[in-house]
């Protein structure tokens, strides 16, 4: 069975706790750079895998998505999006592992933060190429290679408290990593940035974009401990186009 973490209740409350879910794309640090990343909108059928509470499938209907269609895994993730939802917004539950929709279906491909849950990028980058027309667009985010590699996903403190350093070990032995998210253990899977980059050139696709989303100067001025964002990497957005 696929993983379900955001069903679990105790790991559901806390997520619906944290910004990124009280404010929607505006609480989340890395929106303004996956913003200035996407396509236009207008008159596209749109799919968003991993699709959350449905804040990226409402941006696109609200800049002129024709049909969106939002796949995710966790119910209680779902029944939140479709407490405000669009007409033209489709939610499906489903693991992402598993869609299998036809050939030319959609024109833009979104996805957020979803993809190092799953262990092998190039089978939904070939899924994504399959239902995507060509020259259609894709877009995702997820943890970077060197947040995903040693596992914990902690820094390392001294005695005192400080933080010392963020360990990176095992960066080329991909595969399950037992993380803690909110005080809870999360099963992901660590993937290079040779397997993310080259999956998807294998898969058909061409690069347009690769970013590292620092933290904005707003965030390093008003959240206190955010300048220790800049001395690792946590996310990587990707764009690209299918040839």
């Amino acid at each position: 069975m696929k993983q379900n973490k955001y069903d679990d209740k105790t790991f559901f409350e806390k997520y619906s706790q944290m910004d990124r879910s009280v404010k929607g794309l505006e609480g989340a640090g890395e929106w303004k750079t996956l913003e200035s990343m996407l396509p236009d909108f207008k008159g596209k059928r749109v799919l968003d895998l991993g699709c959350g509470f449905g804040w990226h499938c409402q941006y696109a209907v609200e800049h002129g998505a024709k049909a969106v269609t939002g796949v995710d895994i966790s119910e209680k993730m779902l029944a939140g999006a479709r407490e405000k939802t669009y007409d033209s917004i489709c939610y499906i539950q489903m693991p992402i592992e598993e869609i299998s929709f036809e050939q030319d279906s959609f024109d833009v491909v979104i996805s957020s933060l979803a993809f190092h849950y799953l262990e092998s990028f190039d089978q939904i980058a070939g899924k994504v190429s399959s239902c995507l027309v060509s020259g259609g667009d894709f877009v995702f985010s997820v943890e970077h290679p060197v947040f995903t590699a040693y596992g914990s996903q902690n820094w390392y403190y001294d005695e005192n408290g400080n933080i010392l350093h963020f360990s990176v070990d095992r960066y080329f032995f991909e595969g399950k990593r037992e993380a803690e998210f909110l005080g809870e253990k999360v099963i992901k899977y660590h993937k290079t940035l040779t397997t993310y980059i080259n999956g998807l050139i294998q898969g058909g696709f061409e690069l347009t974009g690769v970013v590292e989303p620092q933290p904005s100067a707003h965030l390093l001025e008003t959240v206190k401990g955010m300048e220790d964002e800049l001395r690792r990497p946590m996310m990587l957005i990707v764009s690209a186009k299918k040839k």
